[in-house]
């Protein structure tokens, strides 16, 4: 039998019961959005985190600089070129890739982030 010491380490986050809170990752919250760090260096802006839009929430036009990966939880995703990204999709996107995206009638991400998104400025999408 293992010992409990080990188990001491471990750390749980019923994701069910757990609040999201606002998406402030740029800054001001981004209206529509909430997000839960669950294995996230914010210091680095890289990790785990779950991401929920509510209908008809967008996400502001980014690049990501190092990467990123999502799958879809819950929901419908759509990307700013139209592609429907439906429950069970996952997603990566390459260094250097810019988009937004946004959900007519919510969803759920998770998302493992490489480093920290820069935030577009109006017309470098």
């Amino acid at each position: 039998m293992q010992s409990n010491a080990l188990y001491q380490q471990r750390q749980i986050i019923d994701t069910r019961r757990t609040a999201l809170r606002p998406d402030d990752r740029y800054g001001e919250p981004t209206p529509g959005l909430s997000w839960l760090p669950l294995d996230f260096d914010e210091t680095r802006g890289e990790g785990l985190y779950l991401v929920r839009f509510t209908a008809g929430a967008s996400s502001l036009p980014h690049e990501h600089v190092f990467g990123e990966a999502f799958i879809v939880l819950e929901g419908v995703l759509i990307d700013s070129d139209g592609q429907e990204l439906r429950a069970g999709e996952f997603v990566r996107y390459a260094p250097g890739s810019r988009h937004f995206s946004t959900s007519p009638e919510g969803c759920l991400l998770g998302v493992f982030l490489r480093g920290r998104n820069r935030r577009l400025v109006d017309g470098e999408l």
